[in-house]
C-alpha cells in the first residue's frame, strides 16, 4: 500500500495542470518586450541613419565639398544617377560611385 500512495502524490516541481499555459503566456510577453527593446535601440536608429545618408546623397549639387568613404576630399564637378565626379586638385578629377560619398563637408553657396 505504501508504494501506491507514493505513486499518487504530487509531481516534484509543481507541474500542475494550469501552470503550463501561464508559463507560455509570460514567455510570449517577454519575447515581445525583448523585440521592442531591440527595435527601439538597434533597428530604428539604423533605419533613421540610412534615411539621412540616402537624402544626403540625393541632394548633392555642383560645388559641394564632399568626402568619400576612403577619405578623399574634393569638390563635386559633375553628377549622374550613379557617378559623382570630384575635383581633388587643380585639373585632377576622379569619378566615384554615389554610394561611396560618406559626408558633405560644405554645401555649395546658393546663388
Amino acid at each position: 500500500m505504501m508504494n501506491l500512495a507514493y505513486a499518487m502524490g504530487n509531481i516534484p516541481g509543481g507541474g500542475g495542470g494550469g501552470g503550463a499555459a501561464g508559463g507560455d503566456f509570460s514567455f510570449i510577453i517577454m519575447m515581445g518586450v525583448l523585440f521592442a527593446i531591440f527595435y527601439f535601440l538597434l533597428i530604428r536608429p539604423q533605419q533613421k541613419k540610412q534615411k539621412e545618408i540616402k537624402n544626403m546623397i540625393a541632394n548633392l549639387t555642383h560645388g559641394d565639398l564632399v568626402m568619400t568613404s576612403g577619405g578623399i576630399q574634393g569638390k563635386v564637378t559633375a553628377l549622374t544617377d550613379t557617378v559623382v565626379t570630384i575635383e581633388i586638385a587643380d585639373k585632377v578629377k576622379i569619378k566615384v560611385a554615389r554610394n561611396f560619398i560618406a559626408a558633405v563637408l560644405q554645401k555649395a553657396p546658393k546663388e
